[in-house]
């Protein structure tokens, strides 16, 4: 708060300052904070050039009292540093944003059903209007299926196996357009490197990467695990390195064909001249991978958009077209694959 010339307190405008400048009435200034129609555009313009002159912020505490909304919406978030978890929490504040409204994240280190229950209770007694739930892992999904909460709920990322409204990326069909590109170049069958068997988009692209290859009556590899980190895909990546036939490999993420490509460079094998690698996410850096990285693409902005007007759909009262929602992920084709054979 600060203090005028003669040090006394200088005091926060209110709605009556705006009016009084204004020359409307206090209800008119509220019919404008609040959007409501049948306000003459003069006026409304007035009121905005007040509103803009004093610096007025409306109290968001009182303007939730009358109107009975808090404008604000929560997401239970898990804790992770890893690209795909974080850029789907900054779709959906990003998208929040741009449909007004505020964003309280819970972050967790555990997708138990405790623990996301308990998330739930604390943004509801913050006086949330609705809630997302970013759910990657199988026990994620049991725990968003057991919820208790009398708001409404969306979950992000789990697949089709909860009754919840849900956005997800199609990782099954993107990890069947991966291994459908390397199949068309000529290359016999195609390894790969899957995430951790207990999340969500692990097993859907290790299932997409096994239909396509049974489709295509082509051979089906053991499986290499790794854990999202490239510290994985490289100790996948020198396991690959010593089998002799292997001319492809479809990375479940980006960061483990980042140390997938590393072990094969230390082994004297050439990417992709002797073996061809996909990822999926398609990160920042993917481009600037040596060779730059063909991959999947995730369009994280859609999925936050798709996600809030799920949320804001059920808040308003408006049945949305489908409450089971699949966003198709495209390929990005770079530099680290080739057709077999070629040079």
């Amino acid at each position: 708060m600060g203090t005028d010339s003669a040090g006394t307190e200088q005091r926060q405008p209110v709605m009556a300052d705006v009016a009084k400048l204004a020359g409307v009435s206090h209800q008119t200034v509220s019919r404008v904070l609040n959007g409501a129609p049948h306000v003459r555009p003069d006026t409304r313009d007035r009121v905005l050039a007040a509103i803009r002159e004093l610096d007025y912020r409306p109290n968001s505490a009182a303007r939730a009292l009358v109107t009975r909304r808090s404008q604000t919406l929560g997401v239970v978030s898990f804790d992770s540093t890893l690209y795909g978890p974080a850029s789907m929490l900054d779709g959906i504040e990003r998208a929040a944003r741009s449909a007004g409204y505020f964003v309280s994240v819970t972050s967790l280190r555990s997708l138990d059903g405790r623990s996301v229950q308990e998330a739930v209770d604390r943004l509801r007694d913050q006086g949330v209007e609705g809630v997302v739930v970013i759910a990657p892992q199988t026990s994620a999904v049991s725990a968003v299926a057991r919820l208790s909460s009398s708001v409404p709920l969306v979950a992000v990322g789990s697949g089709n196996q909860t009754q919840v409204p849900m956005v997800s990326v199609g990782n099954r069909y993107g990890a069947g357009e991966a291994t459908g590109h390397l199949l068309d170049l000529g290359h016999r069958t195609v390894h790969h490197v899957a995430g951790p068997a207990n999340w969500l988009e692990s097993q859907d692209r290790e299932e997409g990467w096994r239909l396509t290859l049974q489709a295509a009556g082509a051979p089906v590899p053991e499986v290499e695990r790794g854990d999202w980190s490239a510290r994985s895909g490289y100790q996948a990546g020198l396991r690959i390195a010593g089998l002799g036939d292997v001319t492809a490999v479809f990375c479940a993420n980006d960061h483990m064909a980042l140390g997938l490509l590393r072990a094969l460079h230390e082994a004297g094998r050439s990417v992709p001249y002797d073996i061809s690698v996909v990822g999926f996410d398609d990160i920042p850096e993917a481009a600037y991978f040596t060779p730059p990285l063909t991959t999947v693409r995730q369009d994280f902005g859609e999925l936050g958009r798709r996600a809030l007007e799920l949320l804001v759909g059920e808040l308003e009262g408006v049945a949305p077209a489908e409450t089971q929602v699949q966003i198709a992920p495209e390929m990005v084709l770079r530099r680290s694959v080739a057709p077999i054979g070629h040079r």
